[in-house]
């Protein structure tokens, strides 16, 4: 079962409400998405932990009824 853009996005924006993002969908799927979050949450964590917050924003899905994310996570 593949999930929606919206659906990510609602997912990372309960987590980040002040979050800007966009999300893509790169193969017309909806399993292999490219997702841009900008967030204050992320300010002085790695590359890696933001992209950790993001994966636990999506609550097990990825995975399973989210394949393939790229995630590209930065501070305003």
């Amino acid at each position: 079962m593949a999930m929606s853009p919206g659906a990510i996005e609602s997912l990372i924006k309960e987590t980040f409400p002040d979050a800007v993002v966009s999300i893509e969908d790169l193969a017309g799927d909806g399993d292999h998405y490219a997702a841009k979050v900008v967030s204050e949450a992320f300010r002085g964590r790695s590359r890696v932990q933001q992209h950790q917050m993001v994966y636990a924003a999506l609550r097990g899905r990825m995975g399973g009824e989210l394949h393939a994310l790229a995630l590209q996570t930065s501070a305003p």
